[in-house]
């Protein structure tokens, strides 16, 4: 027993994978692809994707929203976790990375649960919502632009059903969170968000330390 949050040496993080990850050969290839893009750091762990398809399973998820898809990995996870007529709405801007994303997504046959939109991801919730798609998705996963944390969350709030969850990454954001000296746009953003998020009743919240930081808050 611990009253604290074991502390993830390198090599205890290599024993806890090798212990723990099922990777797929695909998965394995898409994420060693991504590591040679300039902007790596930006795909979740693979530790990190099998958690999150854990809880699709447990969720009895079918339809999710992503914001923010990069080269698809998470997507990637959650698709191969939904049942066959699941769906993701899945939102980005980037065509470059995307297309990578849709390259395994085929090769996993799992695209034709993912309706990637790439637009700026608000206009693509809130089209949703004119929709009238309200408490109509099981999840949601957040991992875009820190500046608009707040502005997915409570829209993702409102897409998700009550008992549905909403996953925010980087809300550690590599320790800077509790660094005065970072006072980045990016840092203060996410700092703001667990704030707000630690004083929000509509959700029952629980921050895992897993990957750069991952709170799950289950509506109410």
């Amino acid at each position: 027993m611990s009253h604290f949050t074991i502390q993830v040496t390198p090599e205890l993080h290599q024993y806890l994978q090798s212990v723990s990850v099922r990777e797929t050969d695909l998965l394995k290839a898409l994420r060693e692809e991504t590591a040679k893009e300039e902007l790596a750091r930006m795909q979740i762990s693979p530790e990190q994707g099998q958690f999150m398809a854990l809880l699709i399973k447990l969720l009895g998820a079918r339809r999710t929203v992503e914001v923010g898809v990069f080269t698809g990995y998470s997507a990637l996870c959650v698709a191969a976790a939904l049942p066959d007529n699941g769906q993701i709405i899945a939102c980005d801007i980037d065509e470059g990375w995307t297309n990578i994303a849709q390259r395994y997504w085929q090769q996993a046959g799992v695209a034709h649960k993912i309706d990637l939109r790439l637009a700026p991801a608000l206009k693509t919730l809130d089209n949703l919502l004119c929709e009238g798609q309200q408490d109509q998705f099981d999840f949601a996963f957040i991992d875009a632009d820190k500046e608009n944390y707040q502005n997915y969350y409570e829209r993702c709030l409102t897409l998700v059903r009550p008992g549905g969850l909403i996953a925010v990454d980087n809300v550690l954001w590599n320790g800077n969170v509790i660094n005065p000296d970072k006072q980045d746009i990016d840092t203060c953003a996410i700092r703001t968000f667990n704030g707000q998020l630690l004083k929000d009743e509509r959700v029952d919240i629980s921050l895992i330390p897993i990957g750069d930081g991952l709170t799950l808050a289950r509506k109410r």
